[in-house]
């Protein structure tokens, strides 16, 4: 803060007219100026004298107006501390967007992910239901030859029921010994 005094103390100094600059200011108001106008300190700049040149015991100038954009002129500690404050506030409020797009992100990625497992399972449960329907059909078919094979065991045993009925021997039930299942090869035992 003293720092920010010493400069504004600089920048007066700088900014005062030294007395050969203001001598060239009284000219340059002399050539613009209408002859009827009559200024002390240009009568005096204008005199003929013999030595040196009384200064005159004027008030120093006032300083220079403020900048047109600088209309709201604060104390330098007041204008650190807003302009740290905003900065703070910027600050938080792009931290938290930050933090709102990130949630964003992880939501998005996390919706990504469930759907992807939801697409998986999906497509786990489609090949399984596929897989059950083939080894059903499987099963039926299994269930339709055993279902073929006792029919046609059934036909043979009636078969050779009748045979023993009209031939009444032994050879006929030595026949009927013999059948066998075809598909387990086991012998028939009425």
């Amino acid at each position: 803060m003293e720092d920010q005094g010493q400069r504004d103390i600089q920048l007066h100094l700088l900014l005062l007219p030294s007395p050969g600059s203001r001598a060239l200011r009284a000219a340059d108001v002399v050539s613009t100026s209408p002859p009827d106008h009559h200024h002390p300190q240009l009568d005096l700049d204008l005199s003929i004298s013999i030595g040196p040149r009384p200064h005159p015991a004027a008030p120093p100038p006032p300083p220079p107006p403020p900048l047109a954009n600088d209309n709201t002129r604060r104390p330098p500690s007041s204008s650190m501390a807003t302009a740290t404050a905003a900065s703070a506030r910027h600050q938080k409020q792009q931290a938290e967007a930050r933090a709102v797009k990130q949630q964003a992100a992880e939501q998005a990625r996390m919706a990504c992910a469930e759907r992807a497992y939801a697409e998986r399972v999906r497509e786990l449960a489609r090949r399984e239901v596929e897989l059950a329907e083939r080894e059903f059909a499987r099963a039926r078919a299994i269930w339709e030859r055993a279902r073929e094979e006792v029919e046609r065991v059934e036909r043979m045993k009636q078969i050779a029921a009748r045979r023993l009925v009209v031939g009444g021997g032994s050879a006929a039930a030595a026949a009927a010994l013999e059948i066998t299942c075809h598909a387990c090869m086991q012998r028939f035992h009425p």
